[in-house]
């Protein structure tokens, strides 16, 4: 077997619609169709998958710990243009959006963040080589 490519990937969310505003509001993202207890998202030409599951909500301490270090949990990274990780830390605090601060991994940049359900999230901006 070959794997060719991803097709989706789905992060679970509590409130759907409000899921769905964060994503397309602060992220950007577009909504490709509604199915029922999910939404599907176009995240650029791959799909995104908000699926409804009800659970509780993290408690601030287990979104501090989520977030406080990022490294070496399960996340999903979205690989984001040098002008928009510039703006991005600006854009998180106007939003509410509890973000890491920015690593330098010396060819890249990234920032960890968290959506509304506590989803350990990344941003990733490649350097050019010269």
């Amino acid at each position: 077997m070959k794997l060719e490519r991803l097709d989706h990937f789905g992060i679970e969310v509590n409130d759907l619609a409000r899921a769905e505003r964060f994503y397309t509001e602060v992220l950007g993202l577009s909504v490709v169709t509604h199915l029922g207890d999910q939404v599907l998202l176009d995240c650029g030409g791959q799909n995104l998958a908000l699926f409804r599951v009800a659970r509780p909500p993290m408690t601030p301490a287990e979104r501090a710990a989520r977030i406080s270090p990022p490294l070496g949990k399960g996340h999903h990274a979205f690989r984001v243009s040098r002008a928009d990780f510039a703006a991005a830390r600006e854009r998180f605090a106007h939003c509410g959006v509890e973000s890491a601060r920015p690593i330098d991994w010396g060819d890249h940049d990234c920032i960890y963040f968290l959506d509304l359900d506590g989803n350990l999230l990344e941003i990733v901006s490649y350097r050019e080589v010269e």
